[in-house]
């Protein structure tokens, strides 16, 4: 997943810039506290203390988030710790008719709270007001708010490549749809309709399950899988029964994003097992680990899973999940990496893809076969935006030499998603064996053009118009390079050839649209 996770189901629109993996800030120990004046009518007071919260879910697990209250006069600080993963802050906080309320905004979380003798109250309304649930929030423990022994991380080494990743990865994704829902039938039959949908054909490989999955540990400290997958290995056949490959999630903190069983102490434990398995992709998202290591420390944290997984004996391809921490774009493959997330989570809205892509410029020279930046998952089919904002999208990612990871319900595809997500004009340009990440050569009145160095010659060259209205926009061959007008010109979407005219090529590009050509 991309992020700490609510005891209830989690909002996959909110931004996750306050949660832990989106800021090395949220690194440090200290809790985090927003305070405002309370202006209303005072609360009662002794309220300050921490009070524990649990969730049980479906799948066995009890969920737990830590409330803290401060009262200072008529001001009272509040901090919220989601899913035992990450201090946040809230906001707004104030009195209304004798209940606390407060809300993390960019989760979409709100709160409202009072006593009841030495226990909590707690409204909670999440997926931003569509569900509200009650819970009764125990005084917490010292043990409910202690942290594991610190692990000394390993000596930085840089680890030799595990020859995975020649282009980047392409697959699946379980969260942007599915968030917690996902379960052992959706993987299989996501598994089935990544190969009648013809993606598998178009080169799509992987299944990957993100968290959630996770109950705890056995007696042997093994980590086990919930009663949503009742047996990982039997899954795994499955999925390489249709040709296909299967990735797990994990966090190197004590707890993974949604509060589930994490890494932290059992890296080389994990990773034997999920060799055990056939798991052959692992996603390792920072998380909790914001609790036990400080920010300079997150090389090291990555490197000994990534040496980890060089010894368990099965090839698995080592995806970081860190929000671009520590600038990550110059350790990871030191790290055993084989992509690593430069952004923090993606939302399925013009203005977040936009954010998370068009950023990526910067960062081109890090890009190379076996390594691959990271600007996160495809939202391509979620129904955020429309079809030429997607197309958009798709092209930009394959620009960047991105992974294209797709993160809709492959069973119920629209024929324009389909045909997005199956261009197989499009995914050449970002499976390129030259393995190079496209670069801007121009910015101009909201017009962007890329292009991309490609095997053979070629160059891809992207257009794309952020504004909302349709754009003429005209280029000079020069512009990109060339001395003379190209021999072939192809338009991707179109599938069609064109005519290249001897100065440069002009064209209209609908708005948050895109033209993408190969020009040889």
């Amino acid at each position: 997943m991309d992020h700490p996770r609510p005891a209830g189901r989690i909002d996959r629109q909110r931004p996750k810039a306050l949660a832990c993996r989106r800021a090395a800030a949220l690194g440090r120990l200290l809790v985090i506290a927003a305070a405002l004046a309370l202006r209303a009518p005072a609360l009662a007071s002794g309220l300050s203390g921490a009070w524990r919260m649990d969730e049980p879910k479906d799948s066995g697990v009890v969920l737990h988030t830590i409330i803290i209250l401060r009262q200072s006069g008529v001001a009272t600080e509040a901090t919220v710790m989601p899913n035992c993963a990450v201090e946040i802050p809230v906001r707004d906080v104030r009195v209304e008719g004798g209940d606390l309320v407060f809300a993390i905004a960019d989760w979409g979380w709100s709160f409202r709270v009072r006593p009841e003798g030495a226990d909590l109250r707690v409204i909670l309304s999440y997926d931003r007001g569509k569900t509200e649930v009650v819970r009764i929030a125990k005084p917490a423990t010292a043990a409910d708010m202690q942290l594991p022994a610190a692990a000394a991380p390993p000596a930085l080494r840089e680890l030799p490549a595990n020859g995975l990743a020649a282009t980047p990865p392409m697959g699946w994704n379980s969260w942007n749809h599915f968030s917690e829902a996902v379960d052992d039938r959706v993987i299989r039959e996501t598994a089935d309709a990544m190969v009648a949908s013809g993606m598998a054909a178009a080169g799509y490989t992987y299944v990957n399950i993100d968290d959630t999955w996770e109950l705890g540990r056995d007696a042997q400290g093994s980590i086990v899988a919930n009663r949503k997958f009742p047996d990982m290995r039997a899954l795994a056949a499955y999925v390489h029964g249709r040709g296909l490959k299967l990735g797990i999630y994990s966090s190197p903190g004590p707890a993974t994003c949604g509060g589930y069983e994490g890494s932290y102490g059992h890296e080389e434990q994990d990773a034997r097992t999920y060799a055990a398995w056939g798991i052959d992709y692992l996603k390792y998202d920072w998380c909790s680990a914001s609790r036990v290591y400080p920010p300079a420390q997150v090389r090291a944290v990555y490197q000994r899973m990534g040496s980890a997984l060089q010894a368990c004996g099965r090839p698995i391809v080592y995806s970081l999940c860190e929000y671009g921490m520590g600038d990550v774009w110059t350790w990871g493959p030191a790290a055993g990496a084989n992509l690593w997330r430069t952004t923090g989570d993606i939302q399925d809205n013009w203005d977040s893809m936009c954010a998370n892509g068009f950023s990526q410029d910067r960062l081109a020279r890090y890009a190379a076969p076996g390594h691959w930046n990271d600007p996160d998952m495809l939202e391509v089919g979620n129904g955020g935006m429309s079809p030429a904002e997607y197309r958009t999208h798709f092209s930009l990612w394959c620009m960047l030499a991105a992974p294209l990871i797709a993160g809709n319900d492959l069973r119920a595809m629209s024929r324009d998603t389909r045909e997005i997500l199956t261009n197989r004009e499009a995914i050449a340009v970002d499976q390129d064996p030259l393995g190079r990440q496209g670069s801007v050569i121009s910015r101009r009145g909201g017009v962007e053009i890329w292009t991309k160095a490609m095997s053979g010659g070629a160059r891809a060259l992207a257009v794309f118009n952020r504004n909302a209205d349709d754009r003429e926009v005209s280029l000079a061959w020069s512009d990109i390079g060339m001395a003379s007008k190209p021999s072939a010109l192809r338009d991707l979407w179109r599938h069609a050839d064109l005519v290249a005219a001897g100065r440069g090529y002009s064209g209209r590009v609908p708005g948050h649209g895109v033209t993408l050509l190969l020009v040889r």
